[in-house]
């Protein structure tokens, strides 16, 4: 029987921990150098890294960090926007809004035509991805979470429709599982929050509550053919050096025994809301923070990298040059609140409210290529093909042609004169580097088609 221990050995991750205070320069210059090869490291590695404080050193790993994720994913930042369907939850943890002794929370359950007009307002602002969340509750199941994707891909509106549905909801059985998989989820995301048991079992109440359900939740889906997964900390709950090498001990679990590690790694950090009165013990300073981001782009470089906007914009920004590929933005965590004023019964407090327009537009100064691909999932390059692609780095020839593709949907779609011109800018820049081969042809084609009003082309 598999257990969180054969996963997570907190024993060992402890004694790493210990053995690799004050590392000297030689052995860091030579873990850098091991990890410029892209193929990962090891948790004795990570422990002199996570141990790290000189600042020249400092900048060593994040220049080493910036060019591992500009090897494999190269210049795009993917766009996607969560969709809270219901905060009806069985669970009392004491970091989340929607605990379910909080009396003062407007529980509710979107229903078909209510998560269909959000949907209108996500595919409105641009959006072709979603992360759809639900809370524990065995009245909204797994039968309601599968009805309700199978409606929001049936919504479609004169800007196309939504091409990528992933899922965050609450560890469930093999059974329940295979039913997510037939309902063509993207992504299965769920997150340990803290791999520190103790802590765990003292912040959470309920079913989730029970460690080792949560901890062997990706292998229930594995086996159940779901081979895209997506694993998460919250930092702030545990001393964040042990949730590093955690959360690579968990990923390197699942590539040895399955060939298929965490097509994503989630970064969220603890953020207060209206009734939380929970105050983390380890808070995680930004320098930590994008410290971390860095780390773990050395140690699972084939793995995309998640930020949310908890965090804010300067964070945002810094963390996209050192490993972040995957970005939400435009974000709402109410469940019907696009395109409503702002509820109190949020999850979590917001610290980056920009447009999803606004955030395109920032980061175009420094030349990332805003991407809404779907071509991967789509394609059937996921599981261990995507590893086949990723691990090598070859997954970048796909990510930069349709992410010009995507991104000149979006400019012909929605964006205004100034945005036009400057996102414009951006695909000519990337084209170019492209040079002449047959796939920068017949990228430039596509690009044409798309001008015409031509939709939804991939590599």
């Amino acid at each position: 029987m598999i257990t969180g221990n054969n996963i997570v050995n907190e024993e060992r991750i402890n004694e790493v921990l210990k053995a690799t205070v004050n590392p000297g320069a030689q052995r860091i210059h030579d873990i850098l150098d091991k990890a410029k090869e892209k193929k990962g490291l090891e948790l004795e590695d990570i422990g002199c890294l996570v141990n790290l404080t000189e600042p020249v050193l400092l900048q060593e790993l994040f220049d080493a960090a910036g060019k591992i994720k500009n090897e494999i994913y190269g210049e795009r930042i993917v766009f996607f926007a969560p969709l809270y369907v219901s905060n009806y939850c069985v669970n009392d943890c004491e970091y989340c809004n929607f605990h379910s002794s909080n009396k003062e929370l407007v529980r509710k359950k979107l229903t078909f035509d209510e998560t269909e007009q959000q949907i209108k307002c996500l595919l409105n602002m641009g959006h072709k991805r979603v992360l759809v969340e639900f809370g524990e509750d065995p009245a909204n199941n797994i039968d309601y979470a599968c009805q309700i994707i199978e409606k929001i891909y049936s919504v479609t509106t004169d800007k196309g429709s939504i091409r990528r549905i992933n899922v965050n909801v609450a560890a469930a059985s093999t059974e329940d599982y295979h039913k997510l998989k037939s309902a063509k989820i993207g992504t299965y995301q769920i997150f340990q929050e803290t791999y520190h048991r103790k802590t765990y079992e003292m912040l959470h109440h309920g079913p989730k509550a029970d460690y080792e359900r949560q901890i062997t939740a990706h292998i229930r889906a594995f086996k159940a053919g779901i081979d895209d997964l997506g694993v998460g900390v919250l930092f702030g709950l545990y001393d964040w050096r042990y949730e590093v090498l955690a959360i690579v001990s968990h990923a390197q679990y699942m590539d040895k025994n399955y060939g298929v590690g965490p097509h994503t790694i989630s970064v969220p950090r603890f953020c207060p809301a209206q009734t939380v009165t929970y105050k983390p013990e380890y808070p995680v300073s930004d320098n930590d923070f994008l410290k971390l981001i860095a780390i773990l782009r050395l140690a699972v470089p084939y793995t995309g990298m998640i930020i949310s906007t908890r965090e804010r914009p300067e964070i945002r920004k810094a963390a996209f040059k050192l490993g972040i590929s995957q970005a939400s933005a435009g974000s709402v965590t109410t469940p019907g609140g696009y395109g409503k004023e702002d509820s109190k019964d949020f999850q979590f407090q917001l610290h980056d409210r920009r447009s999803l327009a606004e955030v395109i537009e920032n980061i175009l100064e420094d030349k990332y290529l805003p991407s809404f691909c779907t071509a991967c999932y789509r394609s059937g390059r996921t599981g261990e093909h995507f590893m086949e692609l990723s691990k090598p780095g070859e997954i970048h020839n796909f990510c930069r042609p349709n992410g010009l593709l995507t991104f000149a949907e979006y400019l012909e779609d929605f964006a205004q004169d100034r945005l036009y011109k400057k996102g414009y800018e951006v695909i000519n820049y990337y084209l170019n580097k492209m040079g002449g081969n047959d796939l920068g042809k017949k990228t430039k084609e596509s690009l044409e088609k798309i001008k015409q009003g031509k939709r939804d082309l991939y590599f």
